[in-house]
C-alpha cells in the first residue's frame, strides 16, 4: 500500500502548473479583500493643494478685523506648553511679586516704608499664613486705654453666648431668645466724644447702640412636640458663618438648629445628639460645624447640604468647647476629664494634652503694684489644683490656649503634652466664704478656716493667627495678654473693663488705676467675639462681650450685674507710641530699687 513516507521524492513533487494557480488564486483572493476593504475614490484634493487652498482663503479674506490677542495667546499658550516645571515656577514667582509691586505702588510709600521692606514682609506673611502660623503681632499696636464702649441688651435673661458675622451680632440667652443686632461703623461711636458748637446737630444716623434687626423666642411648652421648629430650652451656644448666611444655635434641649442668617427662619434641626450642644465652631472660609456636647462626643456637619458627617469619640467627661480654625481639624477641652484634645479629622486620629496640675513649676514675673508712679512688689500667687479645663481658644494652628476653674491661663503646643507657658488665677480671687455660708448650723462658729478661692475663666478669645488673647471672668475685667514671639510665654498687656476698686475684694491691683469708672463689665462675662475692622485690622478692634447674672451652665454662681452685652471700640496707637510697651516692668529694675 503506498503511502506519502514510502513514495519516491521524484514523485513526490508537485506540478508548476498547480503553482502557478495556488498562486494565481492567492491573488485574486488579496486583491478582492483590497477592493473590499479599500475606500472609494474621494475628491479632495491633496494636503500640500488644500493648505495652498487655505492659504488662499484667508489672503481674500484680508478685509476681515483679526483680534490682536490671538497672536500673543497663541504665542503665550505655546510658551507655557514647552517650559518646564521650574520655569512655570519662576514665572509665577515673578508675576507674584508684580502684582505686590503694583499695590505698592498703588497705595505709595515712602522712605520708611522703604526700609520696612514692605514686599518682603508681605511674603513671609502670606508664607505664614499658608502654613497656619502666628505671623501678625498686633498686641503693641492697639490703644486699649481709649477703647469705647457700649452696653446693649434687650429684655432677656441671662445672655450665654454671642456670635459675630460683621456688621451682625447675634446673641441667645437662657430664656430660649435669638436676636440679630447690626453694628454701627466706628465712625459712628466717636461723634459723641467730638466737641461739638451749640449751633451745630449731630446727624439722625448717628446710633451709638446697635440696632436689633431681628428677634425669635422658643416655647418650653413645646418639650414634647417633635415638630415645633425651635428651642424648648435654654440655648447655650451661637455661631455665625463665614459667608454670613447661616446661624447655628444649640440647647440644653439637645437640639442643634441651623437658622438661616437674613431672616432667622430655621432651615434643619438635628437632634443626633443625646445631651445639650454646649459649643459650636466653624471651619473659617468654609460652612463645616463643629459642634460639641455633654454625651462625651463632638460631630462635624455640613451646612452646604445640611447633612451629618461624623462623630468624634474619645472625651471621658462632658465637651464644653470647641475651637476650629482653617485646617480640617478641631481643638476641644473635657472639663473635668482634665484633657484638650486636638482632633485630625482627615487623618482620624487625635492628640490628647492633659492638664491638671499646678502652676507651681512655672514661676511667673514678680507681681508688681502701680501706686503713684511707684512700683511695689507684691507677695506671690497661691497655686490651686487645676479640676476642670472650661474654655478653649487657637492662636494657629500649632497653638492654642485653655482657661481652667482655678483661674489659669495656658499656652499650649502640638510639641509638646504639658502647658508652655501657664498664668496662674490670671483673675484674682474672690473673698473668702462667711462663716454663715461655710457652715450648715445656724449658729455658726466664727473660727470656721475660710480661704479665698480662685475666679474661673468663663471666656476666651484670640484674633486669629495675631499674638493676642483675651479672657474673661467675673471681676469685671477684660485682660489682655499676648503671647511672646518665640511663642514660650504669655504676657498681660492692659485690660478693657474695669470695676470700682472699692468693690475689689482681694486688694490685688495687677493695672494702674484708670479714672473712667464707665469702663465696666459687670457681671458674669459668659462669651467674647473679636472681629477686626478694615483691611488686617487697620482700622482697629472690636470686641463683643456677652455679660449676664448667672453662669452660662447653671446658676450656682450669681452676681450684681446686667443681662446684655457689651462692645468695646479699640482703635490702633498712634505710630509715635508703637513701639512702647505698656505696663512692663523688668524684675532686676525692681530689685536694684528695693
Amino acid at each position: 500500500m503506498s503511502s506519502f513516507f514510502t513514495t519516491p521524492a521524484s514523485q513526490r513533487k508537485r506540478k508548476r502548473g498547480d503553482t502557478s494557480a495556488a498562486q494565481s488564486s492567492a491573488k485574486k483572493k488579496k486583491i478582492t479583500a483590497e477592493t473590499l476593504t479599500s475606500k472609494p475614490p474621494s475628491d479632495r484634493p491633496p494636503r500640500a493643494a488644500r493648505d495652498e487652498s487655505i492659504s488662499g482663503s484667508e489672503s481674500a479674506d484680508d478685509e476681515a478685523p483679526r483680534r490682536a490677542g490671538d497672536d500673543e495667546a497663541l504665542s503665550s499658550e505655546s510658551d507655557t506648553e514647552d517650559e518646564t516645571g521650574a520655569e512655570r515656577r519662576l514665572r509665577l514667582a515673578e508675576q507674584y511679586l508684580e502684582n505686590i509691586k503694583g499695590e505698592a505702588e498703588a497705595v505709595g510709600f515712602d522712605a520708611e516704608e522703604i526700609d520696612r521692606d514692605l514686599i518682603a514682609e508681605r511674603l513671609r506673611e502670606d508664607a505664614a499664613a499658608t502654613k497656619g502660623r502666628l505671623y501678625r503681632h498686633i498686641a503693641s499696636g492697639l490703644d486699649f486705654s481709649a477703647a469705647s464702649r457700649t452696653l446693649f441688651r434687650a429684655d432677656t435673661q441671662s445672655t450665654t453666648s454671642v456670635a459675630v458675622c460683621s456688621p451682625y451680632v447675634y446673641t441667645v440667652s437662657k430664656d430660649i431668645t435669638l436676636i440679630k443686632w447690626e453694628i454701627p461703623a466706628p465712625n459712628n461711636l466717636t461723634l459723641r466724644k467730638k466737641k461739638v458748637s451749640v449751633t451745630t446737630k449731630s446727624p439722625p444716623s448717628a446710633r451709638r447702640r446697635p440696632i436689633k434687626l431681628l428677634y425669635t423666642r422658643g416655647n418650653k411648652n413645646e418639650a414634647r412636640n417633635p415638630k415645633y421648629m425651635h428651642h424648648t430650652a435654654p440655648i447655650l451656644t451661637v455661631a455665625a458663618s463665614s459667608d454670613g448666611k447661616y446661624v447655628a444655635t444649640g440647647g440644653a434641649d439637645k437640639r442643634l438648629i441651623i437658622w438661616s442668617a437674613a431672616n432667622l427662619k430655621p432651615l434643619r434641626i438635628f437632634t443626633q445628639h443625646r445631651d445639650a450642644v454646649t459649643s459650636l465652631a466653624f471651619r473659617r472660609g468654609t460652612n463645616q460645624l463643629y459642634s460639641s456636647s455633654k454625651d462625651r462626643t463632638i460631630k462635624t456637619w455640613s451646612l452646604d447640604e445640611l447633612g451629618y458627617m461624623e462623630t468624634l469619640f474619645g472625651h471621658q467627661d462632658e465637651v464644653v468647647d470647641i475651637a476650629a480654625l482653617t485646617l480640617e481639624r478641631c481643638v476641644s477641652v473635657g472639663a473635668r476629664d482634665r484633657t484638650a484634645r486636638l482632633w485630625k479629622v482627615v487623618e482620624e486620629s487625635q492628640l490628647v494634652f492633659r492638664g491638671g496640675g499646678t502652676s507651681e513649676k512655672r514661676k511667673s514675673n514678680p507681681r508688681v503694684n502701680f501706686t503713684n508712679g511707684e512700683t511695689t512688689e507684691l507677695p506671690p500667687r497661691v497655686s490651686y489644683a487645676e479640676g476642670s479645663i472650661d474654655r478653649v481658644a487657637m492662636v494657629d494652628e500649632e497653638t492654642f490656649v485653655t482657661g481652667s476653674d482655678n483661674g489659669s491661663v495656658s499656652l499650649w503646643s502640638l510639641h509638646k503634652k504639658k502647658p508652655v507657658f501657664t498664668v496662674p488665677v490670671a483673675h484674682g480671687l474672690d473673698p473668702p466664704l462667711r462663716p454663715e455660708e461655710a457652715s450648715a448650723e445656724e449658729i455658726p462658729d466664727p473660727r470656721v478656716p475660710g480661704e479665698p478661692q480662685p475666679r474661673w475663666i468663663t471666656a476666651l478669645a484670640t484674633v486669629p493667627y495675631s499674638d493676642l488673647i483675651l479672657s474673661g471672668s467675673w471681676d469685671g475685667w477684660v485682660r489682655i495678654w499676648k503671647v511672646s514671639e518665640d511663642k514660650k510665654r504669655i504676657d498681660e498687656v492692659s485690660v478693657l473693663g474695669q470695676i470700682p476698686v472699692e468693690e475689689e475684694s482681694n486688694g490685688y491691683v495687677d493695672v494702674p488705676e484708670t479714672k473712667d469708672q464707665e469702663m465696666s463689665a459687670r457681671g458674669i462675662i459668659n462669651d467674647i467675639e473679636v472681629f477686626e475692622r478694615g483691611d488686617r485690622g487697620k482700622g482697629g478692634l472690636c470686641v463683643v462681650v456677652a455679660t449676664g447674672k448667672e453662669h452660662r451652665f447653671g446658676r450656682w454662681k450669681t452676681l450684681k450685674g446686667k443681662n446684655g452685652a457689651i462692645i468695646f471700640e479699640v482703635s490702633p496707637r498712634e505710630p509715635a507710641t508703637i513701639g512702647v510697651k505698656p505696663m512692663e516692668v523688668d524684675s532686676s529694675d525692681i530689685q536694684s530699687k528695693t
